[in-house]
């Protein structure tokens, strides 16, 4: 090496320390001091390799830091799977609490129904008694006959039609006694139903409220086993792998065919479900300081002006459905076969969503889990391209 390949090499060397470049005369002395450091170096690794002890240690580490990723990765995945089937179970939370709110409203609407329907009926059998006394108190004899049967004959046909009158009101009045009494038959017989309903869906949400918790609190114990040090190499696990599945999916060329638009509702929605961006991920919460995944949809879709159902399987359910290509920035991507988590597309391939449990509401790859497919809450048409 001549003196500017020298002054190179150290320049190199020290550079890459972030250190000042050294110049002059004292070149050559430092080029002498970095090669005998490295001859030194390289002497004393090729000694260490040399020595069978060394080399026994190393092996020994290698398997140990292979055995301690292993480990990792399989408490990794024993979480991942409690938090899915906490998520599951959530979902079935969500859908039993919806349900019995709703058996709840309906069952105070048929209260209030039965009660005017004993109004009118109690009203009805009074106006039945009356006529039934004013019988009673003619001897027996119906006032018909008495109006017919007067001696003033001249009247008779004025008489004949306040009869037909007469007999067609009291036909009303018990017409409409036997209705009154079967509607409120098919009431009583509805408010029943839906109690026993509402009893049934109470006891799936507390069911469902159980199994949460269990799973919850396992993989919480798994967790709390690690050390520090662990955790952190957990989240990287975690990420790494979210990483390769977004890779794959936009290495697939999807974006290439997304140019979509969001909808001036779903520009709203974006808006909300970005702000909320730090906050917990807490089951079964709606907001506003925490989050489970459909609860942060639920709440950016109505501050965009759409109430949409409350837990992401009833959102793959009821709301349309659009095809990966068609999708646009406010659109709801619904993931895993059991359409058990959503998050909500906010272009460029990524998400806003509330991933799980310890965890919170955060921008993450579109890609980076299974995707089930996609549904729109708004029906505006689409703006993409200028339309």
């Amino acid at each position: 090496m001549g003196s500017q390949g020298a002054r190179q090499g150290v320049r190199g060397v020290r550079d890459s320390w972030g250190r000042g470049v050294v110049r002059g005369g004292r070149v050559v002395a430092c080029t002498a001091v970095v090669l005998c450091v490295t001859g030194l170096l390289g002497g004393t690794a090729t000694a260490a390799y040399a020595d069978p002890k060394v080399r026994e240690e190393r092996a020994a580490d290698a398997v140990s830091a292979e055995a301690s990723l292993k480990h990792l990765q399989d408490v990794r995945k024993k979480i991942d799977d409690l938090y899915r089937k906490a998520e599951k179970a959530t979902d079935a939370y969500n859908g039993a609490k919806e349900q019995v709110e709703l058996q709840q409203k309906e069952i105070v609407k048929l209260a209030r129904t039965i009660d005017r329907t004993q109004h009118r009926l109690a009203a009805l059998k009074r106006q039945a008694g009356a006529l039934a006394s004013a019988q009673y108190r003619g001897g027996g004899m119906p006032s018909e006959a008495k109006l017919i049967l007067g001696a003033d004959s001249g009247a008779f046909l004025d008489n004949a039609t306040l009869v037909r009158k007469a007999q067609q009101a009291t036909k009303g009045v018990i017409s409409q006694l036997s209705q009154t009494k079967g509607q409120l038959e098919d009431y009583s017989a509805a408010a029943t139903d839906r109690w026993e309903r509402l009893e049934e869906n109470r006891k799936k949400k507390e069911s469902a409220r159980r199994d949460i918790k269990k799973k919850i609190d396992a993989a919480k114990k798994i967790e709390s086993r690690l050390a520090a040090d662990e955790k952190d190499r957990l989240q990287k696990l975690e990420d790494d792998q979210a990483f390769l599945e977004q890779q794959k999916w936009l290495d697939s060329g999807v974006l290439k065919e997304i140019d979509n638009k969001a909808s001036r509702f779903g520009k709203k929605a974006i808006a909300f479900a970005t702000a909320q961006i730090g906050k917990d991920y807490v089951w079964g919460a709606e907001g506003p300081d925490t989050f489970d995944c459909s609860g942060l949809t639920l709440r950016a879709w109505q501050a965009g002006g759409t109430t949409i159902p409350r837990t992401s399987q009833e959102q793959w359910r009821q709301l349309h459905r659009v095809a990966i290509k068609d999708m646009r920035p406010g659109d709801l991507i619904i993931y895993f076969s059991d359409a058990s988590h959503v998050g909500m597309y906010i272009g460029k391939g990524a998400i806003v969503h509330a991933p799980r449990p310890g965890r919170q509401v955060t921008i993450t790859g579109a890609g980076s889990m299974p995707i089930l497919g996609v549904v729109r809450p708004d029906d505006e048409p689409d703006r993409a391209a200028g339309r």
